[in-house]
């Protein structure tokens, strides 16, 4: 008998979980059916501002009622003085600031202060022990924390894990950690010089030289540095015993990367393109608007970020009149100085499309409506001003 109710016990409690499995499973499609319609912001789970399939950026998953927030390198301490560990060494000064500035190349914040909470940042000692002793050892004590963060950069960049290199003995002459720390004191990580242009060469045998327009991607189409460079490391630039080659501009390189490594930064933008939009035999010539679509920018627009105009980087072809942009443009309101031409009495009491015709203002205006003897820019209906970039 008892055998008999073991045995119903047992195949019930198959029958359980093989329930709360199912429902497990239609929960996961059920979420993800309805995944776009939750109230969840992107940056929740997402680092970047286009997650693709291939780089979906994801972040660490917060635990419960934690969220990873990251602060501003001014907004933490300059300088750090770890002294926890201090039964044989002493303090060792840690360059906060200057590391946090350029975190962001290598996860930001979160690569150090791991599911911080959205108040107070947490120090490492505050999730790590001092102590060896702990129940959790997938949790690392304070010592093995510390060089799990720093030893792997250090290694690359100094070729050396020798304890002294940061550590000084137990003992020593306080001096050493003042200088340390005044050494450190008022620093900011140094500029990085940005190239105007980086020219490859690959071993695409139908164009093997590919340009790559540094300058532009930054400042005119408004690409931040961490879209392409979020998973670096400090020897990129830092290394003791090897004096890193500067970049030329002039003559082709190589960097060993893998065919998807080189492509997928790119393909956000250029998935569509063909491969011949970059893959050349010579070097590339600097985008220019009026070359690649016939419509040369004006002052006005020759400064702006192509996502002013192409929303949602949709670089499909733009009516050029002013009205597919300016949605809200007032004939009464628009003040006609601001174009660096201000009319006159007799022309400022006109239609816009007496002098621009259909209302088209991307074409020179024509006097021809009022006048058979006077034609634009020659003849002007005002005086030129001076326009402010304000």
């Amino acid at each position: 008998m008892r055998g008999i109710i073991r045995g119903f016990l047992f195949f019930t409690a198959i029958a359980f979980a093989q329930n709360q499995t199912n429902l497990s499973e239609q929960t996961k499609v059920n979420n993800f059916q309805n995944h776009p319609l939750q109230q969840i912001n992107c940056k929740t789970c997402h680092s970047c501002n286009v997650p693709t399939k291939q780089d979906p950026c994801l972040n660490p998953c917060p635990r419960d009622l934690m969220i990873t927030v990251n602060q501003s390198p001014e907004k933490g301490p300059e300088t750090v003085k770890l002294d926890e560990l201090s039964n044989k060494y002493m303090p060792v000064i840690f360059s906060h600031k200057i590391h946090a500035q350029m975190s962001q190349m290598s996860g930001g914040c979160k690569g150090c202060h791991h599911y911080n909470t959205a108040g107070p940042i947490l120090s490492c000692v505050n999730c790590h022990s001092t102590e060896r002793k702990r129940e959790d050892i997938s949790k690392p004590d304070l010592e093995a924390a510390y060089h799990r963060q720093c030893i792997n950069c250090h290694k690359e960049w100094s070729h050396s894990t020798d304890c002294n290199s940061c550590h000084a003995l137990k003992g020593s002459s306080k001096l050493i950690i003042e200088k340390e720390e005044a050494k450190i004191k008022g620093k900011d990580h140094p500029n990085v010089n940005q190239p105007n242009e980086l020219v490859f060469e690959t071993n695409y045998k139908k164009g093997k030289i590919v340009t790559f327009f540094h300058d532009q991607h930054i400042n005119l189409f408004g690409i931040e540095c961490v879209n392409c460079h979020q998973k670096e490391n400090c020897t990129r630039c830092h290394d003791k015993e090897i004096n890193t080659k500067v970049i030329s501009s002039s003559l082709p390189i190589k960097i060993q990367k893998s065919q998807s490594e080189h492509h997928q930064p790119c393909f956000k933008c250029h998935a569509d393109d063909q491969c011949s939009k970059c893959h050349l035999d010579k070097r590339a010539e600097l985008f220019n608007h009026k070359i690649s679509t016939g419509w040369a920018l004006n002052r006005f627009h020759e400064k702006l970020e192509c996502v002013k105009c192409h929303l949602n980087n949709n670089f499909a072809k733009l009516d050029n009149n002013c009205t597919s942009c300016h949605k809200n443009f007032a004939v009464d309101l628009f003040n006609h100085s601001i174009t660096g031409l201000k009319l006159n009495e007799t022309h400022s009491a006109l239609d816009c499309g007496d002098c621009h015709i259909d209302n088209n203002f991307a074409v020179e205006p024509s006097c021809k409506n009022c006048h058979d003897d006077k034609g634009f820019p020659k003849d002007k209906p005002g005086n030129m001003v001076k326009i402010s970039r304000k």
